[in-house]
């Protein structure tokens, strides 16, 4: 008879195991197709809208289809990848549906790293990472630390003190960098201000490939984390019962949404709320389980900005919003939604 349920136990398991993987390469599979939609919308659009035809026959075109529209596009996918899947893993991390790296105030340590890089000068590579690079990594990184360290007591983590940590953090990068844009030369307060709105321009693919060195061991230790973040979102003696290494997993996530967030901000400034809006709509479309919504939150991110990005070029005609307000529009307005949502928030 024990056997037998045994027997029984191990089946069930493996029916919901083979359930749930259905389920995951089902998501994958649509968000794959809509990606590649808001691709071809997004290389569609523009001040000029471009089609295979004109390509064709059109060499100059060609060139900056190749040089200008395609790297923007591709630049679009790689930010709003990174920003959505760090989105869904902070979540997980700090068990609260309104961490992201904005809210958290990673996104303005990134911002004030950044800015102090551009107001010094400092144009030069160290082994061939930009120093912007690594100055808004350090930002971030130190961001990150000071609120979960503000935010933790003993083993708890206190949700809402968690976002008022980050609204302060903002508040304070924030005027680090008016700070400094008063102090820098006019180039440069004009160069960081430009930077910080929010912009997507590149030319040729050489600064996404120097990009995808620093992102892409971000994006394995995300993705190789999940099933511990899956466990971690039930709470810390869960996972810790079950065999995860709570501390060790969550300096591998510190350190990857440090590094992404950095790298991101440096190269496309402040573009808020993506990691907010991007993980809620996956959850509403395919379930809570983080082990699909990490996954499904890079893909969905990607096909959001592009998508974002293609509005800001085309909504005012031969003018161009920043994409960072685009999305902080849409991204600010899903957040007031959400808070009023969230009552348990109301007493901080």
């Amino acid at each position: 008879m024990l056997d037998e349920r045994k027997g029984q136990f191990r089946d069930g398991a493996h029916l919901v195991s083979r359930s749930a993987r259905v389920h995951f390469w089902r998501a994958v599979s649509i968000l794959l197709i809509l990606l590649g939609l808001a691709a071809a919308v997004a290389l569609w659009v523009g001040y000029r809208r471009l089609d295979p035809m004109t390509l064709r026959q059109d060499p100059m075109m060609r060139h900056l289809f190749l040089r200008l529209r395609l790297p923007r596009v591709v630049l679009a996918g790689i930010v709003g990848a990174s920003l959505g899947s760090v989105g869904a893993a902070l979540q997980a991390l700090f068990r609260n549906p309104l961490a992201d790296p904005f809210t958290l105030g990673v996104s303005g340590g990134g911002t004030l790293g950044a800015s102090i890089a551009i107001a010094l000068g400092w144009g030069a590579s160290l082994s061939g990472v930009p120093l912007v690079f690594l100055a808004s990594f350090v930002g971030a990184a130190t961001a990150v630390v000071l609120v979960y360290q503000i935010s933790r007591a003993g083993t708890l983590v206190f949700p809402g003190t968690i976002l008022l940590a980050g609204v302060v953090m903002n508040l304070i990068a924030g005027a680090g960098v008016v700070l400094i844009q008063y102090l820098a030369d006019y180039t440069r307060a004009l160069q960081i201000l430009r930077w910080t709105i929010g912009s997507l321009d590149v030319v040729g693919f050489g600064l996404i490939w120097r990009m995808l060195i620093c992102l892409v061991p971000g994006w394995l230790v995300l993705l190789l984390s999940v099933s511990d973040l899956h466990l971690l979102a039930m709470g810390e003696e869960t996972a810790t019962s079950l065999g995860v290494n709570v501390r060790q997993c969550e300096r591998l996530i510190y350190g990857a949404a440090s590094l992404m967030v950095g790298v991101t901000v440096a190269v496309g400034g402040t573009i808020a709320f993506v990691g907010l809006i991007v993980p809620h709509a996956v959850r509403l479309l395919f379930g809570q389980d983080v082990r699909i919504v990490l996954p499904c939150s890079f893909l969905l991110g990607a096909a959001f900005l592009m998508l974002a990005d293609a509005l800001a070029r085309t909504v005012l005609g031969s003018a161009e919003l920043p994409v960072g307000a685009v999305t902080a529009l849409v991204g600010g307005i899903a957040f007031l939604g959400l808070l009023r949502r969230q009552r348990r928030y109301s007493a901080i």
